[in-house]
């Protein structure tokens, strides 16, 4: 049995296609092949169970703003079957790595990194995300998260039965992030062995994210 320490994530069924058994993967990988060449996959269920393996007969990449490919994987031959593997992990094993150029790298090896701020060397957060918008796009989780509003008191007794039961949320605190873009005046140090980014950022732009979640949160008060 292959070990998920031998293996490299490349996406998620999202969901069916069609009535034939194929799938919507959301990839998080930047190497079609690893969806388009035949060849042995393993999957994952959500409860994080052992990987098993299956074999891709083929795929396709569908253009859109998302990189999703749609693939037909053996022994799946129905929507239903399809279905039953919405939100399993689909992998390779890590030896079949593709050897990557100076300043390439795989999105798996960027998420989990620490950002540090090359000014003050702060340490500012953690790699959550990679993705496309025009260029490479790192999400990093910020360490310092904004404070919770202290949020007014309402008199239950001034309103309704149905306004109490409609009308009253509980609001949850939005986790702060900010959208860096990953090239090179930007993000001039990657250090896998240390787990470690350095970041020069322009003027104001860790605080773009900041100043979007406090003018929402204002006018959610109006």
């Amino acid at each position: 049995m292959t070990s998920i320490d031998d293996l490299l994530e490349i996406g998620t069924i999202a969901a069916p296609q069609g009535l034939k058994g194929d799938v919507k993967v959301s990839s998080i990988s930047d190497f079609p092949e690893r969806f388009e060449k035949s060849g042995k996959r393993w999957l994952q269920s959500p409860k994080g169970e052992s990987p098993q393996e299956i074999m891709l007969i083929k795929g396709r990449y569908i253009p859109s703003k998302e990189n999703v490919y749609i693939i037909q994987l053996a022994g799946i031959e129905s929507r239903e079957q399809a279905e039953n593997l919405r939100g399993y992990k689909l992998f390779v094993q890590k030896s079949d790595r593709p050897i990557l150029n100076t300043d390439e790298y795989h999105v798996s090896d960027l998420i989990n990194l620490e950002v540090y701020n090359q000014i003050n060397n702060e340490n500012i957060g953690i790699v959550t995300n990679v993705f496309w918008a025009g260029n490479d796009i790192l999400e990093v989780r910020l360490h310092q998260q904004p404070i919770p509003k202290e949020e007014k008191q309402i008199d239950f007794s001034k309103i309704s039965r149905i306004s109490k039961r409609h009308k009253v949320k509980q609001k949850t605190q939005k986790i702060a992030t900010v959208l860096i873009p990953f090239v090179k005046e930007i993000v001039p140090v990657i250090n896998l062995d240390e787990k470690r980014i350095e970041i020069n950022p322009p003027l104001g732009l860790l605080d773009i994210n900041l100043s979007s979640d406090r003018e929402t949160s204002s006018n959610d008060n109006d």
